[in-house]
């Protein structure tokens, strides 16, 4: 498929309405334009229209009469975005007095290239498609850097996810103003930081922004040897991959319908501090969910009780407390341990996945008693049968049914009750 029919497509029956609807003229900026120059293709639909002006009002006449989500991003420079279920679609309003003035002030020359679908011209006044050719990263300027800081961490990102090279005047000029990244909201670093996260060797590139000093600026505790855990996680994970198909479908899908994937998550947990309250705290200050929190704190907590069952393995009690405590935080645990463990010369990789195996077998294995327990009993069936008030002491006798099931001391319900007749007998 040739460039003007990749972008016809997308402004053709990819669009969910109809160009008429569109002013004369408007145009396809940005992304959307560079990766149908590197025939990149997503399901996804990701647009960005500039018009002349009335951006906000073309927006919200399209969205209900398409009856699309609407939403303005930012007031001031009258940016809408439309939500459709195949993707996104945003309007912006043109900045400057002309098309050509508007592209002079976006990010990099790669990003500055316009698209008519009416006539499906191509306008490059900035030479974009020759560094799209070459696979370099150009800033526009050093002012745009400076009017948005986060295109500083953005170039990693593109860097990273094009396999592009960023130009050496490029970084000399991230590197100058690295420090006015601190003016940016946490919430949009977040962003960037994810997209960076997710993309396949992003180690090398994390390097490159520590090197430039906006790494530092991001996570304040980092030390240039901790980026040395990057690598062995994303070689973790291949080893894995190859070994159980099904926990590296849980590694790379998003952990939780968050941003980022369980791999993602595991290399961003090892550029925090590693006591796990202060990894909380910088998560928080960089607006991570709930969810992202609470598995990278687990993580933190119990994995050196992981790298313990080098040296002692675990009783089946101890498994089922650990797998109680860890939940579906175990993928991430254990890719960490194995590139930590590789990192740090205690164990080579492939020993060490032979002595976890039987965990990681009992958790992606549903009917382990171990760590997928099904009660025989609930609470209430305690309460009924042995007239018993609601009280600490029913968790506790529910607790020890599963660990005699476990030993295979209990199979049936009716074991299940006569083990717990009995245990309440003791206690009394």
């Amino acid at each position: 498929m040739s460039v003007k029919s990749a972008l016809a497509a997308l402004t053709g029956e990819k669009l969910p309405f109809s160009l008429d609807l569109l002013p004369d003229p408007v145009y396809v900026v940005g992304g959307a334009v560079r990766d149908a120059l590197l025939d990149r293709q997503s399901p996804y639909l990701d647009l960005d229209f500039i018009v002349p002006q009335k951006a906000v009002e073309i927006a919200r006449g399209i969205a209900q009469q398409c009856r699309a989500g609407f939403v303005v991003l930012d007031p001031e420079r009258k940016i809408t975005r439309l939500v459709f279920a195949q993707g996104t679609v945003d309007f912006a309003q043109q900045d400057g007095e002309s098309l050509e003035a508007d592209l002079n002030r976006r990010d990099f020359r790669m990003n500055a290239i316009a698209y008519n679908p009416r006539t499906q011209e191509l306008i490059d006044p900035l030479k974009g498609q020759q560094d799209i050719e070459e696979g370099v990263i150009q800033a526009i300027s050093k002012h745009n850097l400076k009017d948005d800081p986060l295109r500083l961490l953005r170039a990693y990102r593109q860097a990273a996810q094009l396999n592009f090279t960023i130009k050496p005047h490029t970084r000399s000029l991230i590197r100058k103003l690295a420090p006015h990244l601190e003016q940016v909201a946490a919430e949009r670093i977040q962003q960037e930081l994810n997209y960076l996260l997710n993309s396949p060797h992003s180690h090398t590139w994390f390097q490159a922004a520590w090197d430039d000093h906006i790494l530092p600026i991001i996570f304040p505790n980092l030390k240039a040897n901790d980026l040395q855990r990057l690598e062995p996680i994303e070689q973790a994970a291949w080893l894995v991959g190859k070994i159980w198909t099904d926990l590296d479908q849980q590694l790379q899908k998003p952990f939780h319908h968050q941003s980022l994937s369980g791999l993602s998550l595991a290399k961003l947990v090892s550029l925090l501090p590693q006591k796990p309250n202060a990894a909380t705290r910088q998560l928080e200050k960089l607006k991570y969910s709930r969810a992202e929190i609470r598995a990278a704190s687990l993580s933190l907590r119990y994995l050196p009780h992981l790298l313990n069952f080098i040296k002692q393995p675990m009783s089946l009690e101890e498994q089922y407390f650990f797998f109680q405590e860890v939940g579906d935080a175990f993928p991430i645990m254990t890719i960490l341990a194995i590139a930590l463990a590789a990192h740090q010369d205690i164990i080579r990789e492939t020993r060490f996945v032979g002595i976890i195996a039987p965990l990681i077998n009992a958790y992606l294995d549903p009917n382990s008693l171990v760590a997928h327990p099904t009660p025989l009993l609930t609470g209430n069936d305690l309460i009924e049968q042995f007239c018993l008030a609601p009280s600490p002491q029913i968790g506790e006798l529910l607790t020890q049914i599963q660990l005699a099931r476990i030993k295979g001391q209990v199979n049936t319900k009716e074991e299940a009750l006569n083990f717990a007749q009995v245990w309440l007998r003791r206690q009394a």
